[in-house]
This record gives structure tokens, C-alpha cells and sequence, in this order.
């Protein structure tokens, strides 16, 4: 492993991308230890830890603890990955959209400017919202140490240029660098985090915090840590193999074609990116929720505070709606990198046919079936690893079901209270870390392998990534 690890430096160009991808992530957790002027950050830090539950975890954690302190980099790449949501909608339902993604690299292009664009125009309401937020928020002191009417344009400014270099920073790794850069972000900042969620484990061991149970709850925490990264990779490396094969034909003098092959179609094509988008959905009311309306939070006033209350995270409402919103985008993203129209009309042109299948629309129809039916199975992957981390902060509350809620105040506790650890062992932050990790591997290794070199593992070219951001 030393050796195939040194084989990386000794090709100059590999070497050279490697380093620079490095130096800007580097650059980027340096962001980290900048503050916004004017905010006092213990009193932040406690106002985020009374509400660690609420979708401003989530937020953070994509942020790498960036919005915990309001840093410059505060807003992270959400304002990015929602800017990016909305134009994948738009290229499904506006035509002229997606005339233009079919132009080539040109008309991406085009998009990304756009892209870009909307990025900044988030991120100036996002960055408003969480300003005025501040500004009004009472913790008995002043959470903002300057005045309300400097600070605010201070804060949409700052975070917004924030957000502006981050997103030049993920396109400078993509292009010049190794593995996807947006991706590579998002796992900077979860893996920062590991140390932390690692003491905070080993305290509660320490302080029995869960009683006499505590050296089982301990074992049983860790196996389930190691069993859910060895089934997030089983299911990311996990595909149905549609056989295909490819009639002989004879071009001039020679006779071409007749072998055979198979059409590989992952269980989860869509990697996380139906978390994200569901995650970062649901997370705007919340952000919002604090903006004063008439001099009252939205939060607390009589109209928007049960349904902020019935749709924050860990309430089943909230659950119910995450689970549906990542069925639908895992659907919805399998749509966009996936036409199976495509991939019929190739087969057809080049002689190739599925045994049994007629060639054309039939060979559609039954891509599209076998697609729909391993993508369910890929979403219902998604929503077991993202309720993994609810059960262990705070469980599912259940109990606060109209009606019914009373029959659930018999089942133990951490069903509903959860257990109180942090979610760096499980769910969403460990599928984003081995999904990017396994697509970065499978970028080196085949840079590697193309300068004829060994890749990471015995049989090379066997490791498949993701795609992602």
C-alpha cells in the first residue's frame, strides 16, 4: 500500500494536482478561523447548542462547523447545491432550458454562469435572513456587539463573498485538482468533525452516561458505525446487470460485432445527492423561522408556529415529508443522468439487443422498469441511513401525535429522546464520506492505472465512485 501511496508522487502531473488540491482545502478550513465583525461568538456557540436538533445542525454539518462560529464561510455550499436544484427542475419543465443542456459544452457552460449567479442571489437572502436573525434574537446579551444597522449589511456582505469563493474554490479543485471539488468541500468539513464526535463518544463512556448499560450501548455504537460504512459501500458497488448482446456484422471486409456484454445500472445512481437536495429543502423554513414578523419571530407567531413546530426535525411530520421529498429526488436525479430513450436508440444503431427484447420502444420500456424498480430500492437505502442519525440525537417524536401521541409514552425512551449522539457515526455524514472517498480513490487510481502503474486494490479498476457534486 506505502508503495502504490508513492507511486502517486512520482508522476509529476499526478503530484502536481494532489498538492494543489490539498493547498486550496487547506485554504478553506484556514476560512474556518475567520469570524464575521461584530457577532459574539460564546453566545452563538450556546444559542447553537440549545438548539443542536433543529435543521441548523444539518446546515452546519454541510458547513464544517463554518455557521456555528459565523464564519466567512459560514453559508457553505448550500446556496450552491439549491441554485443547482432549481435548474435541474428547470431543465425538465422550461424547454428552452433544456434545448440549451443539449447544446453541448457550450450550453453548460451557459448554464453554470447562471448558476453561479442564483448562487450569489441566495446567498444574499440567506445571509440577510440569518442577520436579522441575530439581530433579534434575545439570550439575555447582546448576541450582535455592534450596531444592528452596520451590522447587517456587514454580515450579507461578508458571508456572500464567503459563499462566492467557496464555489471558485470547489470548480479550481474539480478542474485542476483530483476528485470533484464541491464533494471534496462537504467531506472537509464532516471529517473535521470526526475528532470532536470521537471525545464526545469516549466522555459518555467515561461518565456512564448511559448508566450500566453504557459499556454494552458503547460496543453496540461502534459495531453499528462499522456496519454501516460496510453496508454503504456493499450498496454504493452494488448494480443490476442487464445483459446485452451485439449481432455480427460485416463492415468492408471484415466481420464486426457479436460479442457480448452487459448494461450496468447502480442501485443508487443518484449517491446523495436526493439527501441533499431533500435536506436543503426542508431546511428553509427553519432558517427563515427567526426573522422578526411586526416584531415577533415567525417561529412564535400564532399562524407559522405550529406548522415551524410540526416541521422541524425529529417531529414525524418533518420525517413523513424527508422521506417522501428523497423519494422523489432519487427518482428525479436517476431522470436526469439516466434516459433510457437514449440508450435504446444506441443499442438499435449498433446492433446490440437484450435477449429476449425487442429492439426500440420495447427495450425502453424495460430499462425503464428495472430502473424504477432498483431506484426504489436505492431510495429506501437512503432514507435507512439518514434515520440512523435521528435515532441517535434525539429519536423520533411520536409521542407528540395528535390523538395517538399518549400509546407511544410506554416505549423506551431514546425511541423518542433519542440517545443523544452526535451523528458524525452514522447516516448522512458517513455516506457522504465514503461515497466521496470512493469516488476520489477511483480518480487516482485510474490516472495511475493510465501511466501503467498499480491502482489501490489487487484487481485495479474494480472501485466504483459516485457521482456527485
Amino acid at each position: 500500500m506505502f508503495e502504490k501511496i508513492a507511486n502517486i508522487f512520482r508522476i509529476p502531473d499526478l503530484r502536481k494536482r494532489v498538492l494543489f488540491t490539498l493547498g486550496l482545502l487547506a485554504v478553506y478550513r484556514l476560512g474556518a478561523h475567520i469570524p464575521t465583525p461584530g457577532i459574539n461568538a460564546d453566545l452563538l456557540a450556546q444559542f447553537f447548542n440549545q438548539n443542536s436538533g433543529s435543521a441548523l445542525g444539518l446546515v452546519d454539518l454541510f458547513s464544517g462547523g463554518n455557521l456555528r462560529k459565523l464564519t466567512v464561510f459560514a453559508l457553505g455550499i448550500m446556496p450552491y447545491i439549491t441554485a443547482s436544484i432549481i435548474f435541474q427542475l428547470l431543465t425538465v419543465i422550461y424547454e428552452p432550458l433544456a434545448k440549451l443542456q443539449k447544446e453541448g459544452e457550450l450550453g453548460r457552460r451557459k448554464i453554470t454562469q447562471w448558476t453561479r449567479y442564483v448562487t450569489v442571489l441566495l446567498a444574499i437572502i440567506q445571509s440577510s435572513a440569518i442577520a436579522v436573525s441575530l439581530t433579534g434574537t434575545q439570550t439575555g446579551a447582546p448576541m450582535v456587539t455592534i450596531s444592528h444597522y452596520l451590522f447587517v449589511p456587514l454580515c450579507v456582505l461578508t458571508l456572500t463573498t464567503g459563499t462566492a469563493f467557496i464555489m471558485w474554490l470547489g470548480e479550481q479543485i474539480t478542474e485542476r485538482g483530483i476528485g470533484n471539488g464541491m464533494s471534496l468541500l462537504i467531506f472537509t468539513g464532516i471529517v473535521v468533525g470526526l475528532p470532536k464526535g470521537i471525545e464526545e463518544l469516549y466522555v459518555k463512556i467515561r461518565d456512564a452516561a448511559w448508566g450500566p448499560f453504557t459499556p454494552i450501548a458503547a460496543i453496540i455504537l461502534v459495531a453499528g458505525m462499522i456496519a454501516v460504512v460496510a453496508f454503504i459501500v456493499f450498496v454504493e458497488k452494488s448494480e443490476r446487470r442487464i445483459p446485452v448482446q451485439y449481432a455480427k456484422r460485416i463492415v468492408g471486409r471484415k466481420m464486426m460485432g457479436g460479442q457480448s456484454t452487459h448494461l450496468p445500472l447502480k442501485v443508487n445512481s443518484g449517491g446523495v445527492m436526493p439527501v441533499i437536495f431533500a435536506s436543503s429543502i426542508l431546511s428553509v423554513p427553519q432558517l427563515f423561522g427567526g426573522i422578526n414578523w411586526f416584531g415577533t419571530p415567525l417561529r412564535e407567531t400564532s399562524f407559522m408556529g405550529p406548522i415551524l413546530r410540526n416541521i422541524a426535525p425529529s417531529e414525524p411530520m418533518y420525517e413523513l415529508v424527508f422521506i417522501v421529498a428523497i423519494i422523489f429526488f432519487a427518482y428525479f436525479y436517476i431522470s436526469i443522468v439516466f434516459r433510457p430513450d437514449d440508450i435504446a436508440d444506441n443499442m438499435r444503431k449498433y446492433g446490440g439487443f437484450i435477449p429476449g427484447i425487442r429492439p426500440g420502444n420495447r427495450t425502453r420500456d424495460f430499462i425503464n422498469d428495472v430502473l424504477t424498480r432498483i431506484t426504489l430500492v436505492g431510495a429506501g437505502y437512503l432514507i435507512i441511513i439518514s434515520i440512523i442519525p435521528t435515532l441517535l440525537i434525539s429519536g423520533i417524536h411520536f409521542n407528540h401525535l395528535p390523538l395517538i401521541g399518549q400509546a407511544f409514552d410506554h416505549l423506551p425512551s431514546w425511541t423518542t429522546n433519542g440517545l443523544g449522539v452526535n451523528f458524525y457515526f452514522g447516516g448522512t455524514s458517513l455516506l457522504i464520506v465514503v461515497g466521496v472517498a470512493m469516488d476520489t480513490v477511483q480518480q487516482i487510481e485510474s490516472q495511475l492505472i493510465m501511466r501503467h502503474y498499480d491502482g489501490f486494490t489487487p484487481k485495479s479498476g474494480r472501485i466504483r465512485g459516485r457521482k456527485s457534486w
